[in-house]
């Protein structure tokens, strides 16, 4: 099993490029099946979800090419057929089979979605509105067995607006006779994203990136082509590592709208950058300011932020609150800061962080993806060599994490 030793205490300078976005990407792959011919996606990130999406689609009968960070899938050949445990259990966007198999097929057989245990994820969601759209859903031991005799386009309103459910369902709705309208849909770049993929195959899609999207039925899918958008947490990741250590870091090819409210709280605490049209050059704050965050559905702060915005409050003089409305157990990198010589302490849905606190390096063990990223700032930040295992979940989310840290000035390699 791989880890990561890192060395901090270093200041961090050059550039950094923003790899397309691990949520998009996931999500986009899935959507390929639609097309009834083959379907084009450039800037996908290499990470290692999208090496089990690609093992699925081999399940499937699907073909693919990749050249670069350039994916071409051929579903000429497409079949339905059971994804095994071992590829679903790898990841949460498994689940987005469900909606396109639906579509095409009008039948999935899937075991259950994994990813990071962040708390209860249920997919209630996905379910209600598959079963507005006419679909028979059954839990049969690990698996789920959906299918419809035909899909009819109805009003489906979200109880809450989840980016999964929101996806899930617009993809299943490009197979449903007549009109779906999603309200209460979320509002995230991703959606946007995969909807001008489906809209490049000829689906009629209109309102992602609103409350309300509309899908009409379409009869025929043809070749897609579509660019995944910049990693949106990626770069909020490396704006926060430049305000820790940072000294004239550049993160370039990032859409800013993307990550306004992280930028929002960084000049509330203090952080002073400099924007460009697709960039932002940032160096260390000395004295951040204590702030108050509550994780929101998009354009809010977004709770996959937190954990790596906690590691600059712990250098903030005086006390933090971060308030997490979306995931139950987001805290849990937080206790592992207190390892490194951080002072926090969490009641229900809500972190204190007192500071300022100096960092030392610890050996740790990733719990999460986010809360990987959140470790690895912070190790960047301490004096002393740390070790973090179980850094796959890291990989998952960051493209070339340890080429890029290290082409900015970071001590940090993988070592078995």
């Amino acid at each position: 099993m791989p880890k990561l030793k890192i060395t901090g205490g270093n200041t961090l300078s050059g550039e950094i490029k923003i790899s397309g976005a691990k949520n998009s990407a996931v999500a986009l792959l899935p959507a390929a099946l639609l097309s009834e011919s083959k379907s084009k996606i450039y800037k996908v990130p290499k990470i290692r979800d999208i090496e089990y999406l690609l093992k699925i689609l081999e399940v499937l009968n699907c073909t693919y090419k990749i050249t670069n960070d350039e994916i071409e899938i051929n579903t000429t050949k497409l079949k339905n057929a059971p994804i095994p445990e071992e590829l679903s259990e790898q990841m949460r966007a498994s689940y987005y089979f469900m909606g396109t198999l639906l579509s095409r097929f009008k039948k999935v057989e899937i075991s259950f979605p994994g990813g990071c245990n962040i708390g209860a994820r249920p997919i209630d969601l996905h379910i209600k509105g598959f079963e507005a759209l006419g679909a028979k859903v059954e839990i049969i031991k690990n698996k789920y067995i959906i299918t419809a005799e035909r899909l009819i386009g109805t009003k489906i309103t979200l109880d809450f607006p989840s980016v999964g459910a929101t996806i899930n369902l617009m993809l299943a709705a490009t197979g449903a006779e007549g009109r779906t309208i999603i309200e209460n849909a979320a509002r995230e770049p991703e959606i946007v994203n995969v909807a001008n993929f489906l809209i490049s195959m000829g689906c009629q899609i209109t309102g992602a990136g609103e409350d309300t999207i509309i899908i009409n039925q379409s009869e025929k899918k043809d070749d897609g082509k579509i660019e995944v958008y910049p990693d949106r947490i990626e770069a909020a990741t490396y704006v926060i590592l430049g305000a820790l250590i940072g000294k004239d870091l550049t993160i370039k090819g990032l859409i800013k709208d993307h990550i306004n409210a992280v930028l929002l709280k960084l000049k509330e605490s203090g952080v002073e950058f400099l924007e460009t049209e697709n960039s932002i050059t940032i160096s260390a704050c000395s004295n951040p300011l204590p702030i108050n965050i509550t994780t929101e559905v998009f354009p809010g702060f977004p709770t996959d932020v937190q954990q790596p915005f906690t590691v600059l409050l712990t250098q903030a003089c005086g006390e933090s609150i971060i308030t997490e409305t979306i995931y139950e157990s987001r805290f849990i990198s937080a206790g592992l800061l207190n390892e490194m010589g951080a002072n926090t302490f969490s009641k229900g849905n809500i972190l204190t962080i007192k500071g300022k606190t100096p960092l030392h390096s610890a050996n740790l063990y990733v719990p999460d993806l986010r809360g990987g990223a959140a470790l690895l700032l912070a190790a960047l930040t301490a004096e002393g060599t740390s070790i973090l295992d179980n850094v796959l979940l890291i990989l998952r989310g960051y493209e070339d994490v340890v080429e890029k840290l290290t082409n900015i000035g970071a001590k940090i390699e993988i070592i078995e």
